[in-house]
């Protein structure tokens, strides 16, 4: 007998940078692609709305040292992030290959959410 594992949440990051030889006309629909394919999977339950995120940012560091910009010396921005419900890393990357942005520079990090309180035990070093 099969058990059905109950579906968990992963965290997808937006990475990446539009592709320079994208027409604005290109990215333009690829985003309201995006859009589309993304509510139909929110209506499907498969996903679950996040938000894009602006370019500002701080950096807190080490002796409470504040500096500018959110990715430090790194070309490659976090462009905003959501939500998949899925039944496996598996199976939440499948549904991430649907997005329509991919296709234009943009690439997908997908974690899993750990709603473990952290402790020494279960935190890798």
């Amino acid at each position: 007998m099969t058990s059905k594992s109950s579906p968990s949440e992963y965290l997808v990051l937006c990475r990446g940078q539009w592709d320079k030889t994208a027409s604005r006309d290109q990215i333009a629909k690829a985003i309201d692609q995006f859009y589309v394919w993304l509510e139909k999977l929110v209506d499907q339950g498969k996903m679950k709305h996040g938000q894009r995120l602006m370019y500002e940012g701080k950096t807190v560091g080490r002796r409470n040292v504040v500096t500018d910009g959110p990715f430090g010396e790194s070309k490659e921005v976090i462009g905003g992030y959501w939500f998949v419900v899925a039944n496996s890393l598996d199976e939440a990357a499948e549904f991430a290959t649907g997005n329509p942005c991919l296709d234009y520079g943009l690439f997908l990090e997908i974690r899993p959410i750990d709603t473990d309180t952290a402790t020494v035990d279960n935190t890798n070093f």
